[in-house]
């Protein structure tokens, strides 16, 4: 992709995205809690409360960093974990916040151990120590910053250390998202690409789109550029499940890697147990992808269960392939009696 389409399709992108809460679609308790927390900061005068919001890629958490800043009126930081390799990287960003200022930091698990050090006092206290020198004639000097209000999202919560997370004063879980909040988002930001978009087309696309917000708006696009280019720029089911299995999107909602991982676990290994780098290695991936991107669908889809033995295809996966599971699969019992009811 050229410099220019990059840029457009983030333009397009960050056009998408809902500006304020009330325009936010769906995770309605977190909205609801977030609400009360920046009203009452708002009617304090002081920044609010610290936030940390957990939740898979594509569910909202930048978004939601965007909307918070813009409801409390003040200015947004962005930057990222892996950026933080070093406590002077975090230094001079908090050196230089404003007063009232929003700092997100996304991938927050993922930010050095120093630099992490560093944040608990400025969360704290709103001071950080720079350190002079080197060994014993170092000298620790305090520097004041201003009050601010951190942001943190993380796909991994469970790799924060336990210090960090207590530090925050409201945590937020963000669920995927069932398919009729996803068709209110698809009718949402048909209206702002200019695509007329039927209600039997936005449940297509809807079904596939594994429950994320991102991927639903991804696969609209998609479908806009197909529609355009074969179909005179008109979007119907049909032609929403054609673009979408022209983009190997299947029914639902599994794309190249998942049938990937499904087919290497099926015909490769019969099915399983293997473990997750041999898994990596047949399908020309890094275990990381798979175990990231994949795996987390899979799993909540029933086709793929994680066992201390290592990855295990359900009796499901066969079916979804058009294999036929073997009286030993894993779940072939509840499959078995899912085919037997009238």
């Amino acid at each position: 992709m050229s410099p220019d389409a990059e840029g457009d399709e983030r333009a397009v992108e960050a056009a998408l995205r809902p500006k304020r809460l009330s325009e936010f679609i769906g995770q309605g308790r977190v909205r609801e809690q977030l609400s009360l927390v920046l009203e009452s900061a708002l009617r304090r005068g002081r920044p609010p409360d610290h936030v940390l919001m957990n939740g898979s890629p594509g569910l909202g958490k930048t978004t939601l960093a965007m909307i918070i800043a813009a409801e409390l009126g003040a200015p947004l930081r962005l930057t990222s974990g892996p950026a933080l390799e070093r406590a002077g990287d975090l230094a001079a960003i908090l050196s230089t916040l404003a007063e009232g200022e929003v700092l997100f930091i996304d991938e927050i698990h993922r930010m050095a151990r120093p630099a992490e050090e560093m944040l608990y006092l400025a969360m704290e206290d709103f001071r950080v120590d720079i350190v002079v020198g080197k060994g014993p004639g170092a000298t620790a000097i305090p520097l004041d910053i201003a009050p601010f209000t951190l942001v943190g999202a993380t796909t991994r919560a469970g790799l924060l250390p336990a210090p960090l997370r207590d530090r925050f004063g409201f945590v937020a879980h963000l669920d995927f998202y069932e398919p009729a909040e996803l068709e209110r988002v698809l009718h949402r930001s048909s209206g702002l690409l200019g695509v007329s978009l039927p209600d039997d087309a936005a449940r297509e696309i809807a079904r596939r789109s594994r429950g994320t917000p991102r991927i639903a708006n991804r696969l609209l696009r998609r479908v806009r550029d197909f529609s355009e280019v074969r179909a005179e720029g008109v979007v119907t089911q049909e032609i929403a499940s054609a673009a979408l299995t022209l983009y190997e999107v299947d029914a639902e909602g599994l794309d190249r890697l998942d049938r990937a991982v499904l087919g290497a676990l099926l015909r490769r290994f019969g099915g399983g147990p293997v473990g997750l780098s041999t898994l990596a290695v047949a399908v020309g991936e890094e275990p990381e992808t798979v175990e990231v991107v994949a795996e987390p669908f899979l799993v909540r889809q029933g086709l793929l269960a994680r066992t201390p033995r290592g990855r295990v295809a359900t009796a499901a996966a066969w079916v979804h392939l058009g294999l036929v599971p073997p009286p030993d699969a894993f779940g072939a019992s509840v499959v078995s009696a899912l085919s037997d009811d009238p």
